[in-house]
């Protein structure tokens, strides 16, 4: 299954980009753009790709340490950019020191449970609002983007979600989601865990 740790923004800070996202829509050429949805929206800490049904249970374990290990912190969507003309993102403001440092005890705790990682890159926090196909330029976007500041919130959970890419080619239709655990930062209490 391919599986990803991520934060998620909680449903007001969510809106709040989504309101901004609809006057991007707006713009010249939005239209070439495959705009993602709201319920995919997240800052991806660690990519697992595939991982077998065995090693979710190690995995999970190791997961809640990395999230025991780390104290709840500030987080906010800032900004934005764009990678190429693949990828147009919104940024993190507030304690991105912190959410780097999440980020590379998910990794590591993947990488003992025997998941096969790609190669240590510098982390990027971002969350991924639209992907080009290559003929669009993405500056606008991002220069619009630019001036966006969210109200921060308390990221207080890491999550780990399964990503179900379509099938059918069905135009527009979009990867699902679905949570398979979550663990409180700081050791708070376990929200759940496990295979779900």
């Amino acid at each position: 299954m391919r599986l990803f740790a991520a934060v998620l923004p909680p449903p007001a800070a969510a809106a709040e980009l989504a309101a901004a996202a609809d006057a991007l829509k707006a713009l010249p050429g939005a239209d070439g753009l495959r705009w993602t949805g709201r319920d995919g929206w997240h800052f991806t800490l660690a990519f697992m790709a595939e991982v077998d049904e065995e090693t979710l249970p190690d995995l999970s374990v190791r997961l809640e340490r990395a999230a025991h290990r780390t104290p709840p912190f500030s987080l906010a969507l800032r900004g934005g950019g764009h990678f190429g003309d693949r990828a147009l993102w919104a940024g993190a403001g507030g304690e991105v020191a912190a959410l780097r440092l999440l980020a590379q005890r998910a990794d590591a705790a993947a990488r003992k449970a025997g998941v096969t990682m790609e190669e240590h890159r510098h982390y990027r926090p971002h969350l991924t609002l639209a992907r080009g196909r290559g003929e669009q330029a993405l500056d606008p976007f991002a220069d619009a983007l630019g001036s966006f500041a969210g109200t921060a919130w308390t990221a207080d959970e890491l999550t780990l979600v399964r990503s179900r890419l379509p099938r059918g080619g069905v135009p527009g239709e979009r990867p699902r989601y679905e949570t398979v655990g979550r663990w409180a930062l700081g050791g708070g209490g376990r929200a759940s865990g496990g295979a779900g």
